[in-house]
């Protein structure tokens, strides 16, 4: 009787925590709540499995985030659209990727321009991850460090991210 009281009031004081770690994970307070709930259930209904001497925050904790990750693997399937047409109509319709608009255009252009205002050192190994190298590839190409290869990406990341702020607003 003592360690079943102890374990709910054990759980009900990492309620707090839970939550925003809850909140963390979905980025809506609903949801968190939501997620909040069923953990505390899911503790409960497994409050047998759960051994003494072992991290009871870690525990529940690994139990909010395997619910988060099977819910966000049950939406993905949900979302999936399956075509059943006899044509396969809806595989075949064109996507629009919005470069054929005049917009579309203009901040190709525009993106194009920031990058060619790089310097070699950081256009070359940019331009190259962003074909689909991987890092030890482009560091190997250029006879690079892997290092130097990931810093000079993340800082044109970063000075293409500045340049075209005005796209985030």
């Amino acid at each position: 009787m003592k360690t079943k009281e102890s374990f709910k009031s054990r759980l009900l004081g990492l309620q707090g925590n839970l939550l925003s770690f809850a909140y963390q994970l979905t980025s809506n307070r609903e949801e968190a709540q939501d997620l909040l709930q069923d953990t505390t259930l899911k503790a409960l209904d497994n409050e047998g499995k759960y051994t003494n001497n072992t991290n009871f925050k870690g525990w529940v904790f690994t139990i909010m985030r395997n619910i988060f990750i099977n819910n966000y693997r049950q939406q993905v399937r949900q979302a999936t659209v399956v075509d059943k047409t006899e044509d396969l109509y809806h595989l075949n319709v064109c996507q629009d990727s919005g470069l054929d608009t005049p917009e579309g255009s203009v901040a190709v252009q525009e993106i194009s321009a920031a990058i060619a205002e790089f310097s070699e050192d950081f256009r070359v190994p940019f331009n190259m991850y962003v074909s689909g190298y991987k890092y030890s590839e482009i560091a190997e190409k250029l006879n690079l460090p892997l290092g130097t290869v990931k810093s000079r990406i993340f800082f044109a990341r970063k000075r293409l991210r500045e340049q075209l702020s005005a796209y985030a607003q």
